[in-house]
Parts: C-alpha cells; structure tokens; sequence
C-alpha cells in the first residue's frame, strides 16, 4: 500500500480538525438547524467520510478479509478516540465551545457506520 493513497484522508483528517476546532463564534447560528439536529448529522457525516477514506486504500491491498476487518476496526476505534478528545479539546481550549455526550455518540455512529460500509464494500465474499 503506497502512503500516496492515504492523502486524500490525511487531507480530510486535516480539514476536520479545523472545523472542529473552529470557535463557537465561527459556527453560524439559525435556529431551523437546531430543529433537525444538523450539529449532529454533521458529525457523523464528518467522522463517516473520514473512516471511509482511512478505509479506502485497503481495496487494493493484498491484506486478507480479515486482516482488513481489523485494519477497519482499528481505524473506527481510532475515530472513536479522535472525536472524544475533540471534545475535551472544545471543553477546555475552543472559546464558545463546550464537551458534549452527543457530538461522541454522532461520531461514532459515522465511525461504525463506515466500519460497515468498509467492510461490505472492500472485502469480497468468497
């Protein structure tokens, strides 16, 4: 597996840490968006993207279906972590921004979500 093809979650990695490190007064405010959760949705669309693209260069390695069901795991675990400690980033040093049980539970939905994903879509049945 060439470290080239990692680029594209290397970048989005990137991007996610800014924007969850943006502060409170940088994150535009209507009240509609808190109606239908899109804090929320945001997360887990985030954390998916970035699961899935850790995932992606696996489709071409020559790594067993279960070697790559753990790689996968690995990776969803990794973004479990990678959302909780955002957090108590947020908490502690983002002004206007606070620790929240939702915003690790969106995350993690979009982290095993895209475990799932990765492993319908990148390990073939026998």
């Amino acid at each position: 597996m060439s470290f080239i093809r990692f680029i594209p979650a290397i970048a989005w990695f990137i991007v996610s840490l800014i924007l969850l490190g943006l502060p409170g007064s940088s994150v535009p405010k209507y009240p509609w968006l808190s109606v239908i959760y899109a804090d929320k949705w945001i997360h887990i669309t985030l954390f998916f993207i970035l699961i899935f693209l850790f995932a992606w260069p696996f489709n071409q390695s020559g790594l067993t279906g279960h070697q790559r069901k753990k790689w996968f795991m690995l990776l969803t675990i990794s973004g479990i972590a990678f959302g909780t400690i955002m957090e108590f980033v947020q908490d502690r040093w983002i002004p206007n921004r606070s620790f929240e049980m939702g915003d690790i539970a969106a995350d993690s939905i979009g982290c095993f979500t895209a475990y799932l994903y990765s492993i319908r879509k990148f390990i073939r049945k026998g």
